[in-house]
């Protein structure tokens, strides 16, 4: 087992590993920018280093100074938590030159899945079921007008190297399509530097499920069920559920089974996410996140299944401390991602906390870094905390989530919590109908 891992992130996913590394007696370090300087993992952590000024590009996303923090440090390991550089191939490859070790699965295994046509042809080599459409990229008119004519309108086009909803567009007829192609191609080129997009169906009313999977790295994987997240908000998740409310025991263990073998002949290693479109039965795979998930708490809360404990393991080359076999799920629970962020406009809201009342009691977890008196920067991302909650049932989770909102208080900064307490009075969440547009249809009604 490791002796000292250095976490590079920030915020409530660099204190859940911190967590996680305390309580397997491995010794911390904290890297922070000049704006973090009083982040609770920079408090807790047994060694913190400054490693550049606010701007990301400067600081969590400056590989030369994480390595010089390693080496100044002892670090024998680097945990990337989620966003910054925790699928970046060329990080994995840089550390393990370095004899540091990437907690997350092979570089090789990033560039793929990082690719999304390519993550489409290895999905589809491997058994998982994918979306019809192109199959590769697409650059030119006539090769997406024939593509559309074979799969049928609505299609949409996807950039190869996103994410977040950019360079996305639907186009549901031939006069939209060149259009939708050349807008795609555009917005792709500028947020990620590559203007390759392909086409997919477009599924009308699809819930977006997701299958947590383990695997390590030596041809044995395991999967930890599903995770609805068809809650979204421009392409962002914004609400969790694990178990999905639209599927069973049968169709769980079906995709599930699918995933694991598919992982386990791929020789993955870590923690990783198949994510799929659900609709009239079906799965359709369309990506998969080589890292730990925001939402990895609500898997956890129904397995009882430490997913950082794991990916630490496995990087050590201890292997999974359980089989499938060993899997058992219970209850139910849900996450919501408390956003710095005004819940009408959706406008950023950093500034001073000036009072917080986090709730508690039975089946409530709050992953979060912020505490009273602590400025939230307004460079990062606008996620200050997540509640979890777990419960008996669906409807003993929702009876426990409502109270647990009601309890929440954040005053000097605008939240989203008022939103949770209008979805969880909402009957259509109360029954579990909705998909991946239900919220983006709600919040544009009138009041």
């Amino acid at each position: 087992m490791f002796n000292k891992i250095l976490i590079a992130n920030r915020g409530e996913i660099a204190l859940r590993v911190l967590r996680a590394c305390k309580e397997l007696g491995i010794q911390t370090v904290a890297v922070h920018s000049t704006a973090d300087a009083d982040a609770m993992h920079v408090r807790l952590a047994d060694e913190s280093v400054c490693i550049g000024p606010p701007p990301a590009r400067d600081s969590y996303l400056n590989i030369p100074q994480l390595l010089a923090a390693c080496e100044i440090t002892g670090a024998e390991a680097v945990h990337p938590g989620y966003g910054f550089l925790s699928e970046n191939a060329r990080f994995a490859e840089i550390l393990e030159a370095h004899g540091v070790t990437f907690i997350g699965p092979k570089a090789e295994h990033i560039r793929t899945m990082g690719d999304k046509i390519e993550a489409k042809r290895t999905a589809q080599r491997l058994g998982i079921p994918v979306v019809p459409g192109s199959e590769g990229g697409v650059s030119n008119d006539a090769d997406a007008h024939r593509i559309a004519a074979e799969i049928g309108f609505p299609v949409i086009i996807k950039a190869s190297a996103g994410g977040g909803g950019r360079g996305m567009k639907v186009a549901r007829n031939g006069d939209e399509l060149s259009v939708a192609l050349a807008t795609a191609r555009s917005e792709a080129k500028a947020a990620f530097g590559d203007d390759a997009v392909y086409i997919e169906k477009y599924l009308q009313k699809p819930r977006h499920i997701e299958i947590q999977v383990l695997g390590d790295g030596k041809g044995n994987a395991v999967h930890l069920g599903e995770r609805d997240c068809s809650l979204q908000r421009r392409h962002q998740k914004v609400w969790e559920e694990a178990g999905s409310p639209a599927l069973n025991a049968e169709e769980r263990d079906r995709i599930g089974g699918v995933v694991a073998k598919a992982m386990a002949e791929m020789g993955y290693s870590g923690a990783g996410t198949i994510e799929f479109l659900y609709e009239n039965g079906e799965f359709y795979f369309i990506e998969m996140n080589t890292r730990l998930q925001v939402e990895h708490p609500v898997t956890e809360a129904i397995t009882g299944i430490d997913l950082v404990n794991e990916q630490i393991r496995v990087a050590a080359g201890s292997g999974l401390s359980f089989t499938q076999k060993d899997v058992r799920f219970q209850g139910h629970a849900i996450e919501c991602r408390i956003n710095a962020e005004d819940p009408r406009t959706f406008a950023p809201s950093p500034g001073t906390i000036s009072y917080y009342h986090p709730p508690g009691g039975l089946g409530v977890r709050i992953d979060s870094g912020v505490y009273q008196g602590y400025r939230i920067p307004p460079y990062y991302d606008s996620l200050i905390g997540k509640l979890i909650v777990h419960g008996r049932n669906r409807v003993e989770c929702m009876m426990r989530l409502r109270r647990a909102l009601d309890e929440f208080i954040v005053d000097g900064i605008k939240t989203t919590i008022p939103l949770f307490r209008q979805l969880v009075d909402d009957p259509d969440i109360a029954d579990g109908r909705y998909d991946i547009h239900w919220l983006e249809k709600k919040l544009a009604a009138p009041a």
